[in-house]
Order: C-alpha cells, then sequence, then structure tokens
C-alpha cells in the first residue's frame, strides 16, 4: 500500500513562515498529482495548493504570493514553504496525491495532517 506521511508543523508567530513536507512511500510506480489541503476548526477542508509532476502549481487565492509548492520526484515527497503567515492559516495541513501503484490504477491517499498553528 502507500503511505503520505507529513513533517514540519507547528506554532510560529504571525509574519512568520514555516515548511511542511509529506513523503510517500510504498508500492509506487509514478505520482501525478500532489497537493495540500488545510482544515480549520468548524470548517471544511479546502485545498491551498496542487502541483503536477511537470512541475505546474496552481493557488487558493488566500495563500497566493505567500506560499509555494514544490516536489522532488526522486524523493516522492511535495513541499509547501509558508511566509507571511496570518493568524487565518492556522488549521490541520493534510498532503494528498494521486499515485499510480499496485494494480496499475491511479489512487487518490491522503497524510494524516500535522497542525500548523499562526500566533497574533
Amino acid at each position: 500500500q502507500v503511505q503520505l506521511v507529513e513533517s514540519g508543523g507547528g506554532l510560529v508567530q504571525a509574519g512568520g513562515s514555516l515548511r511542511l513536507s509529506c513523503a510517500a512511500s510504498g508500492v509506487i510506480f509514478s505520482i501525478n498529482t500532489m497537493a495540500w489541503y488545510r482544515q480549520a476548526p468548524g470548517k471544511q477542508r479546502e485545498l491551498v495548493a496542487h502541483i503536477t509532476s511537470g512541475g505546474s502549481a496552481n493557488y487558493a487565492d488566500s495563500v497566493k504570493g505567500r506560499f509555494t509548492i514544490s516536489r522532488d520526484n526522486a524523493k516522492n515527497t511535495v513541499y509547501l514553504q509558508m511566509s507571511s503567515q496570518k493568524p487565518e492559516d492556522t488549521a490541520v495541513y493534510f498532503c494528498n496525491a494521486q499515485v499510480l501503484t499496485r494494480g496499475l490504477k491511479y489512487l487518490e491517499f491522503w497524510g494524516q495532517g500535522t497542525l500548523v498553528t499562526v500566533s497574533s
């Protein structure tokens, strides 16, 4: 099977920076789109950014110019560099990937989530 493991969450002051990482492991033939979602308390999960295998990225309007998504295909890892953080960025951040795995089908996998807290 496939596992996604996030790291890098924590507490940061407003205006600060954090870098999240998400490494995929298991039976992986290739990975298509990788993405970061977040879910704030009492709110629905929302897409933060996604990146294709070729490196094309898209961002939610709320994070454009402040967050940067990148990936290392050789390491099956996606990153989220968060800068100029705001208290409203506080949420659990989840990694998501579309993985070509056993059975030669693309399946969607999720990480367990990592908490990011931005203090004012």
